[in-house]
């Protein structure tokens, strides 16, 4: 098994780590930024690099763009789909090597998961689950984000010194999302340790332990799926996406797997980063965060402020299905191309001092920090009412709260955040109604 597992991380991983790797000493910005080369830190520089390139890049097997305008038009145009990582224009060896070593467990990053999967399978899936999503049903959830949001300020005042990242920001999104989909209890404390796991599967190139490992993490996951599956066909539980999924006739057992590891991933990874990062910014910023004590009604803003000036998620990509010019270039059916969002959101022709970390900056929603068009984020809306809520009682319950040692990134390309966060949170400040 594990001779099986190495040659698809060789083919998926491997390879291409080694010719990203030479590329980047040859000095290909993208290469550089994709094989984590330069300052892991600080992608930004590279992606201006790419800018400066043009708005659409050729690149020996890719196109890349930073610019925001191209970015969105591809993420709302119909004649590019989502790019299968399995299915990618590679030669023929690596591709017979991918297909002949599937490991049997289902990848969220992989197909059958909604998120690389085009219409009509990607519009079945999402349908089950949207009705978790809808403004309404984020609205019912907003009290209970303000209360679960209230017993963590509680602990961390029990805890003069916490890791703002494992004792705050994860504990929000994974107490929701378990609710949420109905996650038996003794699995919540397994969820931040399969997310950090899970996660660098959306890199390019990572090293093999790391690929094992999350691998491993997955056939962790696919156990509890298989017994969530098994509780949601005998009518165990509430409506929950698990529950449509698994109840669904049409769907297997592997597309409920897929799915249902990508919402548990889904419904907390990227949250966690966006909560990490505005406390980071706002402490980095002590004028905006001033700002925000005395115009609170500006915390919205705020988020979406964060979000575009240090993006979550930081890349995407999408395929065209036929021949299709954009920006001046042609793109021929089956070439990919490389969205780096994290770029897009500071494109100076959209965004003003687009480096300059502004909560009243009036266009900061434009940002594409949850991509655009039919695979735009199912649960952006609950993301931004987590993000305000938990980083609005932060700071005013702890107002003298400062971080006790350099913070610590996760050293991911995609997913931007931070690992650890200690701090000294200082007098807490009682608030009353």
């Amino acid at each position: 098994m594990q001779i099986g597992l190495w040659s698809r991380w060789l083919a998926l991983h491997g390879v291409p780590r080694a010719f990203l790797g030479i590329q980047a000493r040859r000095g290909d910005p993208m290469a550089a930024l994709l094989a984590n080369h330069g300052r892991p830190d600080d992608p930004y520089p590279l992606m201006e690099a790419i800018r400066q390139q043009g708005p659409l890049v050729r690149k020996r097997y890719t196109w890349a763009t930073v610019d925001h305008g191209v970015c969105r038009e591809i993420l709302r145009d119909n004649r590019f789909g989502i790019t299968d990582p399995t299915a990618m224009e590679l030669p023929k060896p690596l591709q017979a090597l991918i297909a002949r070593t599937d490991p049997g467990v289902s990848n969220p990053v992989e197909p059958p998961a909604m998120v690389v999967v085009d219409p009509p399978d990607h519009t079945r899936y999402r349908q089950l689950v949207a009705q978790s999503f809808t403004p309404r049903a984020i609205g019912r959830l907003d009290s209970r984000v303000a209360e679960v949001t209230g017993e963590l300020i509680e602990r961390l005042a029990q805890s003069p010194h916490p890791d703002l990242i494992s004792d705050f920001a994860a504990q929000l999104p994974i107490t929701i999302i378990a609710e949420l989909l109905d996650l038996p209890a003794d699995t919540r404390p397994h969820l931040l340790e399969w997310g950090h796991s899970g996660a660098p599967l959306l890199d390019v190139g990572i090293p093999w332990r790391t690929y094992r490992s999350a691998i491993n993490g997955l056939r962790d996951i696919d156990r509890v799926n298989q017994e969530n599956f098994r509780r949601a066909r005998a009518g165990v539980g509430g409506d929950t996406p698990f529950s449509r999924l698994a109840t669904d006739g049409s769907l297997s057992d592997r597309e409920f797997s897929a799915n249902a590891a990508l919402l548990i991933g889904a419904g907390f990874e990227t949250t966690v980063n966006l909560i990490g990062n505005g406390i980071v910014l706002l402490l980095q910023n002590p004028d905006q965060l001033a700002r925000l004590r005395s115009e609170p009604e500006l915390w919205p803003t705020a988020i979406e402020e964060i979000l575009r000036i240090d993006s979550p998620v930081q890349m995407t990509a999408r395929t065209a299905t036929v021949d299709v010019q954009i920006a001046g270039e042609q793109i021929s059916a089956g070439d990919m191309v490389g969205l780096f969002l994290g770029g897009a959101n500071r494109d100076p022709r959209v965004f003003g001092d687009p480096a300059r970390f502004d909560i009243g900056r009036e266009n900061a929603r434009e940002h594409l920090a949850f991509a655009s068009g039919v695979h735009a984020c199912l649960g952006a809306a609950l993301a931004r009412i987590e993000g305000v809520t938990a980083l609005r009682a932060l700071f005013e319950a702890f107002p003298d709260l400062d971080l006790t040692e350099t913070p610590s990134r996760r050293g991911l390309v995609n997913l931007r955040g931070y690992s650890t966060l200690p701090a000294q949170l200082g007098i807490r400040r009682v608030v009353t109604a």
